[in-house]
């Protein structure tokens, strides 16, 4: 090598490793390391001398990550594909910092795979800020579908459940219930004990009901200011009674004080209950509509009770009477 070669290669090898990118090169045939740069040491502790095979890349992986990473990196490699990984690599504390791998592939006069060389990048920063923001939008989603007061479930993710468990109905011919409840006298309750009391109400209620309910497609919702909606997949008519009473039971328990009701000293709720099979020309609206003229009919009826519809409701299901007490 001539004077001014070698001094390029001393100045380009300074310059590799000088960079926070960890350079290096693999032997295709041998699957050994020709080269890593010396800041693999900084970043996961491992000795740049221990950096022998490729065995040492892969054993220094993420056991969930191994596979797919290998398996990736081979078969791009052996079609001659430069390629990216990203992968969790082992520290010599034990502990995993995330990797990008930028792969070259160096083919020799005859076409064949020569060697890898490559680049490894530490992208942990970039991961935990990728979780961060996944996490963020997952939360987002959840209040998106989430009632802020209540804690239960909203109107938006009630008309989500309600099309989707219509459609299960309708492909599998089973019962679904559906339970409208309404506090009694909640308007009384908020003019005598005033809105922030009206709210912890509410609350109260929203968590009386979720315990009514263990199934884990059971559906609690808000319906709107003092009505909540409970959503039951194959749950037949003698079951939703039984569940719209144990929703009574189960906010007669809060004992919270109304006395401003004129149905009884502790807060009570009144409940519409109906049951369908749903066929091909029926609409959910319209069932909805009949279970919240039930509801109405609890409450002109005496409150703190359930009006079940006797029979499976049909396409020909009555409207909702558009009077609210």
């Amino acid at each position: 090598m001539s004077q001014a070669a070698a001094t390029d290669s001393a100045v380009y090898k300074t310059l590799l490793e000088s960079t926070r990118a960890i350079p290096w090169k693999i032997d295709w045939k041998t699957m050994t390391f020709a080269y890593i740069g010396p800041q693999i040491e900084s970043l996961l502790g491992w000795s740049q001398a221990s950096w022998v095979s490729a065995e040492d890349w892969a054993a220094r992986m993420h056991p969930e990550d191994r596979e797919r990473v290998v398996g990736f990196c081979v078969s791009q490699s052996q079609n001659g594909v430069d390629h990216e990984a990203d992968y969790r690599a082992l520290t010599a504390a034990g502990d995993y910092v995330w990797i990008r791998d930028v792969v070259h592939v160096v083919r020799d006069d005859n076409g064949e795979v020569d060697s890898l060389i490559g680049f490894m990048f530490d992208i942990s920063e970039r991961k935990k800020t990728e979780e961060q923001l996944l996490t963020l939008q997952k939360q987002l989603e959840e209040y998106s579908y989430k009632d802020g007061l209540t804690g239960v479930a909203n109107r938006r993710m009630f008309d989500t459940v309600l099309a989707s468990e219509w459609a299960n109905a309708q492909r599998s011919q089973q019962p679904l219930s559906l339970i409208l409840l309404d506090i009694d006298h909640f308007k009384q309750y908020n003019d005598h004990y005033g809105h922030v009391q009206g709210d912890d109400c509410l609350k109260s209620v929203g968590q009386a009901l979720s315990l009514a309910v263990n199934r884990p497609r059971d559906f609690v919702g808000r319906f709107g200011g003092e009505e909540f909606v409970l959503v039951l997949p194959e749950t037949d008519e003698a079951a939703a009674r039984h569940i719209a009473e144990r929703c009574r039971q189960q906010v007669r328990r809060q004992r919270i004080a109304h006395e401003r009701s004129a149905v009884s000293s502790l807060l009570t709720i009144s409940l519409g209950v109906g049951t369908i099979v749903p066929g091909a020309h029926d609409r959910p609206l319209d069932f909805l509509n009949s279970v919240d003229k039930l509801l109405y009919q609890a409450k002109q009826r005496g409150r703190d009770r359930a009006e079940v519809a006797k029979a499976p409701a049909r396409s020909t299901l009555d409207g909702a009477a558009d009077a609210r007490a």
